[in-house]
């Protein structure tokens, strides 16, 4: 997969669509709401749990976006846009349990069989790691705003893995392979953000106030 496999639509092309739903439906009104196959569920079932933490993930990436443009960094922009595509079929995998009767859905919504993306996050977190600066202790959540709102999509993005692990008899072994490795990308790309912006990462220290080997 390239950057240029998937193509971010501009807000000009999106509103030559022609609009063909209404936003409300009134069907969840009663506390439930549809999978992809059509079966109903409660509002508080797993899956919808995970579908809720997938797309507030996507959001917090699009808070990052917003403030990591004309900046330093601002070249991670195009692969931020690509994992939020990405989430989207992820939230369609997670919404289309293996075991439906509808197979043709569930084939439309197979994620990643080949693994491609897993491995593009794994090249993309082996280039920005390559000149990080090592630390020996644990870095805290930092490094300026958009460095630091990635941090947060980390947390969510574990616990969407937290989440998706109740579902793993139902969906692809690739989406969770995928949102695993996500975390760790998240991880890696706030720091490196924080580098490219010239921004010092805090680092922990014991509350006893002892100096920790990295600032010896």
């Amino acid at each position: 997969m390239s950057q240029n496999d998937i193509q971010i639509k501009s807000p000009d092309e999106v509103k030559s669509y022609p609009a063909t739903m209404k936003v409300y439906t009134r069907t969840g009104d009663k506390g439930t709401s549809s999978l992809f196959t059509g079966e109903r569920r409660d509002k508080n079932d797993a899956v919808f749990a995970a579908l809720g933490t997938t797309d507030e993930l996507s959001s917090m990436l699009g808070l990052a976006i917003a403030h990591l443009e004309s900046t330093p960094a601002s070249s991670i922009i195009p692969r931020l846009e690509i994992i939020q595509c990405l989430l989207q079929d992820v939230g369609s995998n997670v919404a289309t349990p293996i075991a439906s009767k509808s197979q043709a859905k569930v084939k439309r919504t197979r994620f990643d069989a080949q693994s491609v993306h897993c491995t593009r996050l794994e090249e993309w977190i082996d280039e920005y790691a390559e000149n990080l600066p090592v630390h020996r202790s644990f870095i805290l959540p930092s490094g300026g705003l958009a460095a630091s709102t990635i941090h947060v999509a980390r947390t969510i993005c574990r616990r969407a893995e937290r989440e998706l692990v109740l579902l793993l008899e139902d969906i692809d072994k690739e989406t969770f392979m995928f949102v695993n490795r996500l975390s760790d990308f998240l991880f890696v790309a706030a720091r490196w953000v924080a580098m490219q912006q010239g921004v010092t990462e805090k680092i922990y220290v014991h509350q006893a106030g002892r100096n920790t080997e990295f600032d010896k």
